[in-house]
């Protein structure tokens, strides 16, 4: 359940949107805040939390959107356009050396491990595995949205994009600290990484 948190946004607006587009947006932009404040309050580092904060840059400007203009022909895209903002963030998040998988395996890790070279590579595989996945599933939602296939192809799509690198975010670590125990023969996370 922790690593579907900062995602609660997200799944509240699929869950909501096909019954009204601007309470969806609304609704995910207020529990973006209430996680995004649980976060803080439990003293996570802000400068790690880019999920949420992507999330409400996306959600602020989807609920403008959806109220001022309720009959915008971007309504009929907002699979695709959530799937590209979700691509643009983790994407984004490697880029600026904070892959955003990173917030979430601090829950979970010793700080001790944090910047050794294991926990961040595993960290840039996890996210660049959600980023692919939310970037294939963008151009799939704009494919089935543009020749219209229909709202069984929409929700696979949708479903595949966070069930598929979630089975993989289930059993990589696990694996690589394996692999990296059976090449080194020592201690998983003994070396250390340069600083992020």
């Amino acid at each position: 359940m922790t690593f579907l948190r900062g995602f609660f946004p997200w799944i509240a607006y699929g869950a909501v949107a096909w019954a009204s587009w601007q309470w969806a947006a609304l609704l995910a932009l207020v529990i973006g805040c209430a996680v995004l404040y649980a976060d803080r309050a439990e003293g996570l580092s802000p400068s790690f939390r880019v999920l949420e904060y992507g999330s409400l840059v996306f959600f602020a400007g989807i609920t403008v959107l959806a109220f001022v203009r309720p009959d915008s022909g971007l309504r009929t895209y907002d699979g695709a356009l959530s799937s590209g903002w979700l691509a643009l963030v983790t994407w984004g998040s490697m880029a600026a050396r904070r892959p955003f998988t990173l917030a979430i395996a601090r829950r979970k890790a010793p700080p001790e491990v944090w910047r050794t070279r294991l926990f961040l590579r595993i960290n840039y595989v996890l996210s660049a595995a959600w980023a692919a996945s939310f970037t294939f599933a963008a151009a799939g939602q704009a494919l089935v949205t543009g020749y219209g296939l229909g709202l069984t192809a929409m929700i696979s799509i949708h479903l595949s994009a966070f069930v598929i690198p979630l089975r993989f975010t289930a059993s990589y670590p696990e694996r690589a600290r394996a692999r990296f125990l059976e090449k080194a023969g020592g201690h998983p996370y003994v070396q250390e990484a340069q600083p992020a």
